[in-house]
């Protein structure tokens, strides 16, 4: 990661358009700044075909799926994967994939998912009008009740309840 002046405050509307930037897949991100920013997940329309997302504004075969920091991405992004994936869990001081499914999953996500980005100095000040404008699927804080707000709020549940296999002894 490269590091990167204090970056000024963008209004809602030039982060929308930073983060409309070329995305990069995620073995790409040398370019990747250690800075605060929002960080805007993307994937091909197939890629969770019932999570309806805008379309991204200069590559039309990706839509978006989530905005922010995302300190859960993973476990949804799991669960969403259960049934398709067949991810076997173990427990630690919480519920986790196995080792094997979590190396499982880092794979599916560099395959899958792109990224774009906008350094911010204050990205909570920007990411609700980003959110409100995108409406990303993935942002269950600010999904309306329905189908996709029960899905993504399953999946995270699906993870916790999936049959755990035992620990090594």
């Amino acid at each position: 990661m490269q590091t990167s002046p204090p970056p000024d405050a963008l209004d809602p509307a030039g982060t929308v358009t930073a983060l409309s930037a070329t995305s990069h897949a995620l073995d790409d991100l040398s370019a990747l700044p250690a800075a605060s920013g929002l960080y805007a997940w993307w994937a091909a329309p197939d890629v969770f075909a019932h999570l309806p997302g805008p379309a991204h504004p200069t590559e039309p075969g990706v839509r978006l799926l989530y905005v922010g920091l995302a300190k859960n991405l993973r476990r949804t992004l799991a669960g969403l994967l259960l049934d398709t994936e067949g991810y076997q869990t173990r427990r630690t001081d919480r519920v986790v994939l196995a080792d094997e499914d979590e190396i499982r999953l880092t794979a599916w996500m560099h395959t899958h998912l792109r990224l774009t980005w906008c350094l911010h100095p204050a990205p909570a000040d920007a990411e609700a009008a980003v959110i409100a404008q995108w409406a990303p699927p993935m942002n269950i804080a600010h999904t309306t009740a329905g189908p996709v707000l029960d899905a993504i709020t399953a999946a995270p549940r699906g993870v916790q309840h999936q049959r755990l296999t035992p620990l090594d002894p």
